[in-house]
């Protein structure tokens, strides 16, 4: 799977350069799009998820992109997805912290051509159920478009979950990107504005018993 992230610039400007990368999945971060308001997309005065739809189809791929969503004044931090010219969903962060926006509702796993695709929005990084819960429900690849890259601890946890859960996350920050491996590594990461990377799925199980208390069942009787 070949994946592109743009970390800087407007994602639909940089179709020509996105259409020469022959990714199979785009990933923008929150300085990708901007603000999207519904009743405006609505009324059709803006069309950003008109032009990421468009995207994904000259692009022929699967583009996730960051954004801030306004419901008649209540704005989320959410990621829309697109595929072949259609809008496939928006999903909004979950987790929002000290009152700082507003929360959304439901985790989404997108089945595309590209496998099967969860996303992550921004602070519901630091929510480890999150993650679980979308490789629980299937997710081969775990997408995260971020904001701003503060202190590091994103790559730490985009580490740790790709190695807890089984699936590679694939960040996407303002100005930086990165992927973390199934076996805790750092797979790729990079500075750049538009950066590209080939990522190879690996699907590893085990068998994993445990031992706890309760469950309580009392012994059968004998005949």
């Amino acid at each position: 799977m070949r994946i592109c992230f743009v970390c800087r610039d407007r994602i639909y400007t940089q179709e020509k350069e996105l259409v020469s990368s022959e990714a199979d999945v785009i990933v923008g971060g929150f300085k990708s799009l901007g603000e999207v308001s519904y009743e405006r997309e609505l009324k059709e005065e803006t069309d950003y998820f008109e032009r990421l739809a468009l995207l994904s189809k000259t692009t022929n791929s699967v583009v996730i992109c960051g954004c801030i969503t306004d419901t008649k004044g209540f704005k989320r931090k959410s990621a829309v997805v697109a595929e072949n010219g259609r809008l496939l969903g928006v999903s909004d962060m979950l987790n929002v912290v000290d009152g700082d926006g507003n929360s959304g509702a439901a985790l989404k796993v997108y089945d595309t051509k590209a496998g099967k695709i969860g996303v992550i929005v921004a602070e519901d990084l630091y929510f480890p159920e999150v993650a679980k819960s979308l490789t629980l429900c299937g997710a081969d690849v775990i997408v995260c478009p971020y904001g701003v890259v503060e202190n590091g601890v994103e790559s730490v946890l985009v580490r740790a979950y790709s190695f807890c859960y089984g699936a590679p996350i694939c960040f996407c920050g303002i100005g930086y990107s990165a992927i973390g491996g199934v076996d805790g590594s750092l797979a790729f990461a990079s500075p750049e504005g538009l950066a590209t990377h080939e990522l190879e799925r690996i699907k590893e199980y085990h068998l994993v018993e445990t031992r706890r208390r309760g469950l309580y069942r009392p012994p059968r009787k004998m005949y």
